[in-house]
Parts: structure tokens; C-alpha cells; sequence
């Protein structure tokens, strides 16, 4: 018992003491970090530097896309028989909830991801469900991004002419 606690003595002397081995004397201001030791003003800016906050961190939460505001609003104003749901501007995602598009009697729901800040049709990608369960045909999906993308282009011409 006296060597398990001789031993335990001297390993946490080992590490108190490494703690105080990194001392920093440049002369750029310093900070006091919350465990006491100091950080250079340079480490703090540094973008290869990692925390232990960085664990936590999925990367999928901070991920922030450029939405085109042309797609944006023409997707808006495309769909605007659906009523909105969810609609996240940071991430370029819009889910609408179940509607009948004017003329139309079959129930669609889309949601609408613009994943580039560019007026293309790679940025713009829609998925559309029925209410029943049936499959929505690749050509209706089509006109419906065509029906943005023109609607964006609209836009844009629209506001250059300003």
C-alpha cells in the first residue's frame, strides 16, 4: 500500500510539473486561458489550432452554404402553393409540407436544397413526394427545377436592369 502511494505522489508531481514546462517570453501580448496558463496572441490565430472543444464539434452544425438569392426566392415563388415548414437560409434548405398545386389533384410535398452560391442548375437539387406514397416521375421533379431555374434567371435580369 505505501508503494502504491509513493508511486501515485510521484506521478502527479511528474505532471503539476510539466504544466509549468511550456513558459512563452516573446514580448506579443499573451492571454490567460481558463485553466490559468498563458497563450500567445499568435497561437490564438492560428487555423491549424484545436481545442479540446474541438471533440464536440461534428462540423456539420457550424457548416454554413451561400445560398444564391435569385434560386432562393424563385423556389419560394415557384412552390408557393405549399405551405413552408422549415426553412433554413444558412444551410440552402427549404421543406414545404403537403399541397395541391393549382389545377393539379394529387398532394406534393418538396423539399428544396440550393447547395452552391452559383445561378446553375448543379446548385439547385428538389425532392418531391405524393401524399399517397406514390412515386413522384424524374420528369415532374424536372420541371419543377426548370420552373426555378427559370424564375431565378427572371429574377437576375430582372434586377440588373436597376
Amino acid at each position: 500500500m505505501r508503494l502504491q502511494t509513493i508511486f501515485g505522489l510521484i506521478i502527479m508531481t511528474a505532471a503539476l510539473s510539466a504544466c509549468g514546462q511550456n513558459r512563452n517570453t516573446s514580448t506579443s501580448p499573451q492571454y490567460v486561458n481558463l485553466d490559468g496558463g498563458r497563450t500567445d496572441e499568435r497561437e490564438l490565430n492560428d487555423p491549424n489550432r484545436s481545442t479540446i472543444w474541438d471533440v464536440f464539434n461534428t462540423g456539420d452544425a457550424e457548416q454554413v452554404t451561400n445560398v444564391n438569392r435569385y434560386l432562393w426566392t424563385a423556389s419560394l415563388d415557384v412552390l408557393n402553393f405549399l405551405p413552408v415548414q422549415e426553412v433554413d437560409p444558412f444551410t440552402g434548405v427549404i421543406v414545404t409540407g403537403y399541397g395541391t398545386p393549382p389545377g393539379g389533384g394529387r398532394q406534393y410535398r418538396a423539399t428544396v436544397h440550393i447547395s452552391d452560391p452559383a445561378l446553375a442548375a448543379r446548385s439547385l437539387s428538389v425532392s418531391l413526394q405524393t401524399s399517397g406514397g406514390s412515386p413522384v416521375s424524374a420528369a415532374t421533379t424536372r420541371a419543377v427545377e426548370d420552373a426555378i431555374l427559370s424564375r431565378a434567371r427572371q429574377l437576375r435580369v430582372a434586377d440588373n436592369k436597376l
